[in-house]
């Protein structure tokens, strides 16, 4: 099938993350990454899913989210997240297709692919990956000067070593003038939770809480939103879907 993606699943939820934290949410979360970021909490959806074409996904959120509603009455969000969801090139005409319908698309991606290639509408979460990661290398240069002001950028930071480097990144591309920015706190995964293939935690990084990254933000007045995966606190950590 010539527009057919690689789907790992379609659910409603909250969105836990984001300028959009808080309201009602449906999410598409297609197969595969290339990146292997230390704290990954969907190594899931590396693999496996079912095939779909983009009418058929556009039909499943059609179920859920009721778009043939009057405006105001049906459900106005959906993020297209991963694994990476720019590695399948035919998720282009589904972002089109739900922009013409008339949703606030979500698009959270590594910052590893040409976000250029998007449709205008779409407002992407660029995660840029932090040294802990091991993935900071992968982050298209480019790509700074392609954000919206309706873009985000989100700094997911687990040790004092991400925060600073996260800083650094702020105010050499003066990244607050150019859409939000987003400092997420992320814990070291439990040994239970961690896929074999992700990348190590550097042994010279040194953890950071929840607490501390809130001080530093307000010690060094950053113009950032302080950022907790609502969703986590909601159901348990491990579960998906949610």
């Amino acid at each position: 099938m010539g527009d057919s993606l690689l789907v790992h699943e379609i659910y409603l939820s909250i969105q836990g993350e984001s300028t959009f934290a808080g309201l009602p949410c449906a999410f598409v979360r297609l197969t595969g990454c290339d990146l292997r970021c230390s704290y990954c909490d969907t190594a899931y959806a590396f693999t496996g899913g079912n095939t779909m074409t983009v009418d058929e996904v556009i039909a499943e959120l059609q179920k859920q989210c009721d778009f043939s509603r009057e405006p105001g009455d049906s459900l106005p969000l959906v993020e297209i997240t991963g694994g990476e969801p720019l590695l399948q090139k035919n998720v282009h005409a589904l972002m089109r297709r739900l922009c013409d319908l008339g949703v606030t698309v979500l698009v959270e991606t590594s910052g590893a692919h040409d976000i250029g290639k998007s449709d205008a509408r779409v407002r992407h979460v660029m995660d840029w990956k932090c040294p802990s990661s091991g993935e900071a290398g992968k982050m298209i240069a480019d790509n700074i000067a392609r954000l919206k002001p309706s873009d985000e950028v989100k700094f997911v930071i687990g040790t004092a070593e991400d925060y600073e480097w996260a800083k650094a990144q702020l105010v050499e591309h003066r990244l607050a003038e150019r859409c939000p920015v987003l400092f997420s706190w992320v814990a070291p995964l439990e040994s239970h939770q961690r896929d074999e293939s992700l990348n190590p935690v550097p042994p010279d990084h040194t953890p950071i809480s929840r607490r501390e990254l809130v001080e530093r933000i307000i010690r060094d007045k950053l113009r950032v939103r302080y950022q907790l995966q609502m969703h986590k606190f909601i159901w348990p950590p491990d579960e998906q879907g949610v």
